[in-house]
């Protein structure tokens, strides 16, 4: 078998797993993100109900 097959295969391989990295830490971003609107959103109501 030829090496260049294997160093392509080595390339695809480590670009998708890039990829599926960025990916993810998107989605973790945007969690957090989505978490601290929330969190503020509950303070807001909180002090909203307490006047």
């Amino acid at each position: 078998m030829d090496t260049r097959n294997f160093t392509f295969m080595f390339y695809g391989f480590l670009a998708a797993w890039l990829i599926l990295v960025v990916y993810v830490l998107m989605l973790v971003a945007r969690e957090r993100k989505i978490s601290d609107q929330i969190k503020s959103l509950r303070s807001m109501m909180d002090f909203k109900d307490h006047k």
